[in-house]
């Protein structure tokens, strides 16, 4: 096991454990904008749903049910733009970081394979290179990137931790030279439905991918959209040729979305009031907190769409982390994303109304 471990990083979040400490000081209490979880109530359909399905004494499906995989295709036709999308075009995972995690493993990669994500980024893509003992690098432009044997690009637009979009047009030539070279594309697309100053745009679109889905799979979660983090409910949609294997292997693992989970997924997907509603929470919460740190003296950039503001005061991020700490805000360090976010720090929307107000008046 320590083998195992030794590959691995430090966890990044331990290190904010003394600043957490400073902030739950703070007379009024911490406000905490650092990790990114959801605060904000399961909708009732959804919790009915898991109730309604709580009697599931079998095992559940890999694959999941005939109605989950219906939802799923049914959404990504629906919501994405995708077309001719069959059962044999997803897969339910058990929350989109396992995937992240295990990927590269799954798919057989190992020494002298390359993986590549970008720059600034979610830190389990190079997680997931170490645990399968593959080679990673990060990249600004993956178009630069030397294809002899890179395995596996991931694009994560809307993009944690910036809220970068990445365009159409952009998206569209950088699958046309994944595909060239014979490159597999996993796009993370967890933030997709909430652009705020952009219109976040799936590679499963037919403008981006010319009605194929050869070479390339999206990644969907429900953790953000539906308040559904505690569910661990997530999917995969693209080409089957990738997804029949991930399948079988899955199927040895046992990894299975709970039975009352699936339920839960298919209310979810079915019903897009809740997420509108959901969306406005998180469009007030930004705004209050976007002009209370620009107010403060933090410039941000980026942050067109997803959960957080990518901010900064031209310091140390641990600076700023120690500054905001102190006023009881805890918030996540840059350099926790690579090391071209030093100068940064991730501001979280996901705290109460009352909490975000709390921030807003203390900055």
């Amino acid at each position: 096991m320590s083998a195992v471990s030794e590959r691995l990083p430090t966890f990044p979040w331990d290190k904010l454990e003394p600043y957490k400490k400073t902030a739950a000081a703070h007379p009024d209490g911490i406000v905490d904008l650092s990790v990114g979880t959801p605060v904000d109530p399961v909708p009732d359909l959804v919790q009915k749903a898991l109730i309604d399905a709580a009697d599931s004494p079998g095992y559940p499906t890999v694959w999941g049910t005939p109605a989950l995989r219906d939802a799923i295709t049914g959404w990504v036709e629906r919501r994405l733009g995708a077309r001719g999308v069959t059962h044999r075009h997803v897969l339910p995972i058990v929350g989109s970081k396992e995937l992240v995690a295990w990927l590269p493993t799954q798919l057989g990669l190992g020494p002298g394979d390359r993986v590549a994500y970008p720059r600034l980024a979610y830190p389990t893509y190079e997680v997931g290179a170490r645990l399968a003992r593959a080679e990673y690098e990060v990249y600004d432009d993956p178009t630069t990137l030397d294809p002899e044997g890179l395995k596996l690009l991931w694009l994560n637009s809307p993009s944690n931790p910036t809220g970068r979009v990445l365009p159409k047009e952009e998206l569209t030539r950088i699958v046309a030279w994944a595909r060239e070279h014979r490159v597999l594309v996993f796009s993370d697309e967890c933030y997709l439905e909430l652009g705020w100053e952009a219109d976040p745009v799936s590679v499963l679109h037919p403008d981006v991918n010319g009605g194929s889905l050869e070479g390339i799979v999206a990644v969907h979660s429900l953790s953000k959209r539906s308040n559904l983090a505690g569910y661990r409910a997530a999917f995969l949609a693209g080409d089957p040729a990738v997804l029949g294997p991930l399948l079988e292997i899955r199927k040895h693992g046992g990894m299975m979305t709970p039975a009352p989970t699936q339920a839960a997924v298919v209310a979810a997907l079915g019903d897009d009031s809740h997420v509108r509603e959901q969306r406005e929470r998180y469009a007030a919460r930004r705004t209050a907190l976007r002009a209370a740190l620009e107010g403060h003296g933090f410039r941000i950039e980026h942050s067109e769409a997803s959960l957080y503001l990518w901010a900064t005061r031209d310091e140390s991020c641990w600076d700023t982390v120690a500054h905001l700490a102190e006023l009881g805000i805890l918030v996540a360090p840059g350099d926790f994303y690579g090391p071209a976010g030093e100068r940064f720090v991730r501001v979280a929307l996901t705290a109460t109304d009352e909490r975000v107000r709390a921030a807003a008046a203390r900055l």
